[in-house]
């Protein structure tokens, strides 16, 4: 399971059986028995350059016999709320498309994500996305997906909703976003101070919707069949 941050992974950590912490070189990585099965789990931060890395990085180590791409994303559809969970039929980055399995047993929509290489933080961007197809956006999963691809792998992309469609994010998460795919808070606090009003109470909502994705992404995982 890739992700972008360890903050996407708590949910899912609260049912596992066994949790272990292995050396490899990723900056953050867990090994876990969920419902009988042996997950890999990797934060390495957002953008498709750093899930690469973690990814080619546990290759030969692991061996998976499937990838997910998981964690959050931004909502595209305006008929998707906080917390829902998106199970994709296909990831598309620029002109590529590549299919995602479907999983089994649990509630979620299903449609094409899409991966971009910044976030797309207006409202008006995200009705351009919605109008071309897409049902949320996010930057790793197509890098993802051409990794499995490329070693013969099933692949599957599993979302949760922490932003509206209908929303224009007012901090400027894209500035933020250093090299080590990693938000820089110092240059987020600095511009929320600038601006309080609005946008010192979006990053309280903010982590207050991440937290509560989290714990709905790994309900979702303990309930579903891959």
């Amino acid at each position: 399971m890739a992700a972008s941050e360890p903050r996407e992974f708590p949910g899912i950590l609260r049912h596992a059986e066994t949790i272990e912490r292995p050396r490899l070189a990723v900056n953050w990585v867990r090994s876990a028995t969920i419902c009988g099965h042996e997950f890999l789990l990797l934060a390495n931060g957002a953008t498709r350059r750093r899930v690469a890395g973690a990814l080619d990085a546990v290759w030969e180590t692991f061996r998976p016999e499937a990838v997910v791409s998981t964690g959050f994303c931004g909502a595209v559809s305006p008929e998707l709320a906080i917390a829902d969970i998106i199970v994709a039929t296909e990831v598309a980055w620029e002109g590529r498309r590549f299919p995602a399995l479907p999983v089994t047993g649990a509630r979620a929509h299903r449609g094409l994500v899409r991966t971009l290489d910044h976030i797309a933080a207006s409202r008006a961007e995200r009705a351009l996305l919605c109008a071309a197809g897409a049902m949320a956006v996010e930057m790793e999963a197509a890098e993802a997906a051409e990794r499995a691809q490329s070693h013969g792998l099933p692949f599957y992309c599993i979302k949760t909703v922490t932003d509206l469609a209908d929303e224009t994010l007012e901090n400027d998460y894209n500035g933020a976003l250093r090299g080590d795919g990693h938000f820089d808070t110092i240059v987020l606090l600095s511009g929320a101070l600038r601006h309080p009003l609005t946008r010192i109470p979006e990053l309280f909502r903010l982590r207050e919707r991440c937290v509560r994705a989290a714990r709905t992404l790994g309900d979702f995982f303990a309930d579903c069949r891959f």
